[in-house]
């Protein structure tokens, strides 16, 4: 079993940034490392879908709708990856979740909450 922990949610205005921050800390790096690492998000009524998603050897891949604006990060050492969130939208309100996932196993976080409004 693989806790996530995310981190870093909250208000920001459109045209904003944030960064989220998700750590294992119960997990061991090489188990941490065996992981393609993402970031999902559901917004309200809506179905979780995918944001991001980094290998542990760093390639990446991005949701079309946050290409350019969003960038995943990892940083194996400290079990930890970022999603670095910049010119933020109204459309981008959702909980942001955290994912591990390998060989058809998937360990989620708790979410948070990130809201982007005037």
């Amino acid at each position: 079993q693989v806790q996530l922990v995310e981190s870093g949610g909250g208000l920001v205005q459109p045209g904003g940034s944030l960064r989220l921050s998700c750590v294992a800390p119960r997990t061991i790096t090489s188990e941490f490392n065996s992981h393609v690492m993402g970031w999902y998000r559901q917004a309200p009524g809506g179905q979780r879908e995918l944001v991001a998603t980094i290998t542990s050897g760093g390639g990446t891949n991005y949701a079309d709708s946050v290409k350019g604006r969003f960038t995943i990060s990892r940083d194996n050492s400290r079990k930890r990856i970022y999603l670095q969130m910049t010119s933020l939208k109204p459309e981008d309100t959702a909980v942001y979740y955290c994912n591990a996932h390998r060989a058809g196993t998937n360990h989620w976080g708790q979410g948070t909450q990130v809201t982007v409004s005037s």
